[in-house]
């Protein structure tokens, strides 16, 4: 589908389109920009391109698909730094979880003739660089697109081919839309796994290596979560607030009714909560989007056959 594939970043997300797209044979050469030598060298030797650059500018000459691929607080100073450098005709995406931050901060640089078209892969792991990756993180996942009014049509339907190719299913929504949907599906429970596990940390009354020791299930979930990169999700809260944070404003009136509950003995509402969200889980496990499998396939998981 294009002759040189540039992805600009080669972590998780960058790392699995490689090996996704060689996979399918969507590429005939596959390159990246990374910051640290480490990363590069790792790429190449991993297989990943045929040629890791430490500047940007070098990758997406004379590349028809390049895909910002780095946290989304960099979009900015990367637009501006390879847009004068971009093939005519050439399609841009990104990977960001902020599509609002992606259409204000790389649209503006794109010259004309170059299609600007934002994406946001839902799949990942807590795990990142150049070695995290593997061609199944899409399969059966979502990529949603947010094209601009006046996006190509034909590099829109090119571009949505390709994911569907790395195994995606393709949705289409608004910047807007999708930066309120994932606000409430990933970015607020990301700030609540962080805050939890540092309240833990935090007790006077618990040790740290207690915290650690007896660890149940659930706070072992979000410790899980919790595990993300740092400063990608510094980035997602600082460039998503609005949404963020009216989505916590919500789960912080819903989270008040459950203390008033339990404080009042209210066994009824508790229980019709908590059935409430038992149906929501199942429900997500019914569209193939996590596993049913005791403790959420873990053990398959370490084989590289569960889900992340």
């Amino acid at each position: 589908m294009f002759k040189r594939l540039a992805l600009i970043g080669i972590g998780l997300i960058g790392s699995s389109i490689s090996h996704s797209a060689r996979r399918a044979g969507l590429v005939g050469e596959i390159v990246c920009s990374a910051l640290t030598p480490e990363e590069r060298e790792r790429a190449e030797v991993l297989g990943l391109v045929t040629k890791a650059y430490a500047d940007p500018v070098e990758a997406v000459r004379g590349a028809d698909l390049v895909i910002l691929c780095t946290p989304v607080g960099a979009f900015k100073t990367v637009a501006e730094a390879i847009g004068p450098h971009l093939e005519k005709g050439a399609i841009v995406s990104d990977v960001g979880s902020v599509k609002g931050a992606a259409m204000r901060d790389i649209a503006p640089s794109m010259p004309d003739g170059v299609h600007f078209i934002a994406g946001h892969p839902i799949a990942g792991t807590e795990q990142s660089g150049p070695d995290a990756g593997f061609a199944e993180l899409f399969d059966g996942r979502w990529c949603i697109l947010t094209p601009g009014p006046d996006a190509d049509p034909a590099a829109l339907a090119k571009l949505e081919t390709f994911w569907r190719k790395l195994g995606s299913n393709v949705e289409l929504m608004t910047p807007e839309h999708h930066d309120m949907v994932l606000a409430i599906t990933s970015h607020v429970p990301h700030l609540i796994a962080y805050n939890i596990v540092n309240t833990a940390a935090h007790l006077e009354r618990v040790t740290d290596s207690e915290v650690i020791k007896f660890s149940a299930a659930g706070f072992r979930d979000f410790t899980r979560i919790a595990a993300s990169d740092p400063v990608m999700w510094r980035d997602v809260f600082l460039n998503n607030k609005e949404a963020v944070l009216e989505m916590l404003g919500r789960f912080s009136e819903d989270l008040v009714a459950l203390q008033r509950a339990i404080r009042f003995g209210d066994g009824p509402t508790l229980e019709k909560t908590f059935a409430n969200a038992r149906a929501i889980r199942r429900g997500i496990i019914q569209a193939g989007q996590d596993t049913a499998q005791p403790d959420f396939g873990r053990n398959a998981a370490r084989t590289g056959k569960g889900s992340a």
